[in-house]
């Protein structure tokens, strides 16, 4: 028997962009040229440097179906599941809070060095949804969910020295119109 040789190619490194828009934004086309995406993320915002990029989570919710003539389970069901985006962002800055907030209000006065902004929490129940999209710093995949709300404790913790604070996020990714929370493309035939 031929010894196997293991595939090593299709890696992915690097922690890509992070994109945020409002709901109802145009998702990219995704073109695919030369096995990379070529076009752009038209009104979608960068959102800037992570502590360490991101993580997406996929969990599926099971139980076993049990039946007194088995010792084992006859079958399994799913019962939920739970898909999610976390990062934190070092940038902190009057948008990015309501970002991470759900909504709520900017009140700006003055300009340049004057310029003075007033932040304001939604009220409960007024929180908004989101857009989130992600794309590898190689162009060969993205990622983006039409409807996000987030959901984790905002803690911003200030230290010393280079320990900056930052806005960790945790973003559950809901069903969109299609019924799917999100939607992975690759591009180029390494990726496919």
């Amino acid at each position: 028997m031929p010894t196997a040789v293991a595939p090593k190619n299709a890696l992915a490194f690097g922690a890509g962009w992070l994109y945020y828009a409002t709901p109802g934004t145009t998702i990219p086309a995704c073109t695919v040229g030369g096995s990379i995406f070529t076009d752009s993320w038209t009104g979608w915002t960068l959102l800037g440097v992570t502590r360490e990029g991101h993580e997406f989570s996929y969990e599926v919710s099971t139980e076993p179906v049990e039946a007194a003539e088995y010792l084992d389970p006859i079958a399994t069901v799913s019962t939920g599941r739970t898909a999610g985006m976390s990062f934190d962002m070092m940038q902190i800055h009057a948008q990015n809070l309501r970002r991470a907030l759900n909504g709520g209000s900017i009140i700006t006065s003055g300009s340049g060095a004057t310029l003075r902004s007033e932040y304001t929490p939604p009220a409960m129940g007024q929180e908004v949804r989101c857009m989130i999209g992600w794309e590898s710093q190689d162009l060969t995949e993205r990622l983006y969910a039409e409807q996000a709300f987030q959901v984790g404790s905002l803690t911003i913790a200030r230290r010393k020295g280079a320990d900056n604070a930052s806005l960790p996020v945790e973003f559950r990714l809901e069903p969109a119109a299609d019924g799917n929370p999100f939607h992975h493309i690759f591009a180029g035939a390494l990726r496919g």
